[in-house]
């Protein structure tokens, strides 16, 4: 089968090439899935790269990579069933393929893909492939934050930092969907798309800083994460709460061994001492949280955003430098 592959870590450029590999075989309780698009995203570049270094260390292979095909993401159709898995041969389906962190190889970046029954769902029939591929990852990032560490509520003021990258779209609907009042923070190109998805209000990132601005918020949703804490808190009510998602910036404002975990682990250790910042709290299981976001997507009370850039999947090098460049609007999908 076609697929792009990698055998060490190193720059995208000169790490990824697109080959002809082994077609997979589904074992006991999985299924083979026949890919039709996939998603790139930060934790793609972090994985491929190997950097941060501490990545390769949970789980991700020491000195080169277990899985030698990138992606955590994909939308296809079923091929072949092993045991009873929920679903038949023929059904559209998507899903995050890893159970456990995404800043690791699980091999959509190809034609086919065995993977875990339990980590898929049937694709809502309004969806293409292409709007599927840009649900999984970023969906849940949105969510499991939202839910179990910031414990969003109905009435809440929040600020999105961030809101129109792959993490950000979903951040802004759910907030929305779960009665909040939403700021959204982002460059003047996106804030269009913004004020679609239900933004109360939008914030150009160029020509104002909202920690300047003298605004209170009760929880500030960061994802892009530039300004420190001590700053950040100025635009927090006394009892907001503050949850970063540690986007590093393809590791220019990050550290090369730990990344973002350099600057969550210090705010990890203050949180018993500072209200405004929950620590680590007790999640739910993903497949809840991922039966809410197929719900949700059924119901039509959230969408997909794909970038109006599509690459084909021997393209993966180049859709890996759009989604550097920061001005996708969404999900970048590879088609397959």
């Amino acid at each position: 089968m076609r697929a792009i592959v990698q055998t060490r870590y190193g720059p995208h450029h000169q790490v990824l090439r697109a080959g002809e590999i082994p077609q997979p075989v589904a074992g006991p309780g999985q299924v083979l899935v026949r890919v039709r698009a996939t998603s790139v995203h930060a934790d793609v570049w972090h994985a491929v790269t190997g950097v941060p270094l501490v990545l390769r260390l949970m789980g991700s292979g020491v000195r080169v990579p277990k899985q030698p095909v990138p992606g955590t993401d994909l939308a296809g159709e079923v091929v072949a069933v092993q045991a009873s898995a929920g679903v038949a041969p023929g059904d559209r389906v998507f899903g995050e393929v890893t159970s456990r962190n995404q800043w690791a190889n699980a091999g959509t970046f190809a034609e086919y893909a065995a993977v875990d029954a339990g980590l898929l769902a049937r694709i809502p029939d309004h969806l293409s492939f292409e709007q599927a591929a840009a649900v999984p990852t970023t969906a849940l990032i949105a969510l499991m934050n939202l839910r179990d560490q910031a414990r969003i509520r109905s009435g809440q003021r929040v600020l999105v930092n961030g809101a129109a990258g792959g993490v950000g779209v979903w951040a802004v609907q759910l907030a929305k969907v779960f009665g909040a009042q939403v700021t959204a923070v982002d460059a003047p190109a996106k804030l269009d798309l913004l004020r679609e998805l239900g933004a109360d209000q939008v914030i150009d990132y160029t020509r104002q800083d909202f920690t300047e601005l003298g605004t209170r918020y009760d929880l500030v949703f960061d994802i892009v994460s530039q300004a420190p804490f001590a700053r950040v808190r100025r635009a927090l009510e006394p009892d907001g709460t503050y949850v970063m998602i540690g986007h590093d910036q393809y590791g220019s404002s990050g550290r090369r061994v730990l990344g973002s975990l350099g600057r969550m682990l210090p705010l990890m250790a203050v949180s018993p001492m500072v209200k405004q910042l929950p620590g680590i709290r007790p999640a739910r299981p993903r497949d809840e949280h991922w039966a809410e976001l197929v719900e949700l997507l059924a119901a039509g009370r959230i969408r997909p955003v794909v970038d109006e850039r599509s690459f084909p999947l021997e393209q993966a090098v180049l859709a890996i430098d759009h989604l550097m460049t920061g001005t996708a609007q969404g999900r970048v999908v590879l088609t397959v």
